[in-house]
């Protein structure tokens, strides 16, 4: 029988809708059919989730856990382990305060010191403000720079939502930022990122397209050159070295053929041509995938959501989702991790 992986699920900001999807995720069967989940973070408010959301007369049980090992894997039941000793009061649900920053901030810590102490096999992360997280003063403005600098790797983030894998050559810069910073290095290195990830993951010979920046993937020069003098370029010199990439394939086609199974991923140029595609196939179960670290780490794809936390209503779905990819990945990624030749 395959050993189930342990996941380490981060609370996230506790103002927010984390810690309610986190108390519904664990409920699901088939969370707990392809892994053991421990939530990081602050067992009473877990637990004030737990007891408003039971359904009938049992409310669910939080076990306040020291380590992975002690975890009792079942339906219904959430194991967890403090990040810190930090309270958090209620009455601040759905507010950005430093409080709240701080405790999403230990949670992941404390998380990632459990993996790389061998303890777990990767971490799922519910959501954290930003706003939050600096004003805690904690030194980084999200969960792939603190993930990045704490493990000193450079990581490379897909988004998986149905047979579609998509790579991202920019992410959080402007979309004018994004045109000026693809050059031929670039756009290599992602090609090259996403080929080795693939392998770590379990793809032998992954096959890659690479998306057009321009309409038609810019009509031979006529609607902008940085399909002649940046991206195919950088195709050829990747194909020199053994990689399999099409491309560049435009845009409003490019997304459609992977969905179809054509290629096992698609590199997109900038963030929201990569988003729009994922999330609007199927918005609540696109998962972040943070690949390049030496472990596994997922995440939903939404935020937050001050606007509804607190209120029960919260939709877990792409927390579930994001449990699921960790479990399908985290066993074959770490054995490959260090195998793959670089």
């Amino acid at each position: 029988m395959r050993k189930k992986p342990v996941l380490l699920v981060t609370m996230g900001d506790p103002a927010g809708i984390g810690p309610e999807i986190c108390a519904k995720a664990l409920r699901h069967p088939i969370v707990h059919r392809v892994s053991t989940p421990v939530v990081v973070g602050i067992p009473a408010v877990l637990s004030w989730y737990a007891a408003r959301l039971a359904a009938g007369p049992t409310a669910w049980s939080v076990t306040r856990i020291t380590s992975p090992s002690e975890a009792v894997d079942r339906p219904g039941t959430l194991p967890v382990i403090p990040a810190s000793e930090t309270t958090f009061d209620m009455a601040t649900t759905g507010k950005i305060t430093p409080e709240a920053g701080a405790a999403a901030y230990a949670a992941l810590t404390r998380a990632i010191t459990l993996v790389q102490s061998g303890q777990a096999d990767a971490i799922v992360t519910a959501p954290l403000n930003k706003e939050a997280l600096v004003a805690s003063g904690a030194p980084y403005i999200d969960h792939t720079e603190a993930l990045a600098a704490i493990t000193g790797t450079s990581p490379l983030t897909m988004f998986e939502v149905g047979p579609l894998r998509i790579f991202f050559a920019t992410r959080h810069v402007s979309l004018q930022r994004s045109i000026d910073l693809l050059d031929k290095d670039l756009v290599l290195k992602t090609i090259a990122g996403a080929a080795l990830n693939m392998r770590r993951i379990g793809f032998s010979a992954p096959r890659l397209a690479l998306a057009a920046l321009n309409p038609h993937s810019g009509e031979g020069g006529l609607f902008g050159r940085q399909e002649i003098e940046v991206l195919v370029p950088a195709i050829a010199e990747a194909r020199s070295r053994g990689i399999d990439i099409s491309g560049p394939i435009p845009a409003d086609s490019v997304f459609a053929q992977g969905l179809r199974r054509r290629y096992d991923a698609v590199i997109s140029l900038y963030h929201d041509q990569g988003h729009i595609a994922a999330k609007t196939y199927d918005f609540e179960r696109t998962v972040s995938v943070t690949l390049g670290l030496p472990f596994i780490r997922t995440s939903v794809d939404h935020g937050t959501a001050f606007d509804i936390a607190g209120k029960g209503i919260a939709s877990e779905v792409s927390l579930v989702e994001a449990i699921k990819s960790a479990a399908r990945y985290a066993l074959p990624y770490a054995g490959n991790y260090r195998n793959v030749v670089e």
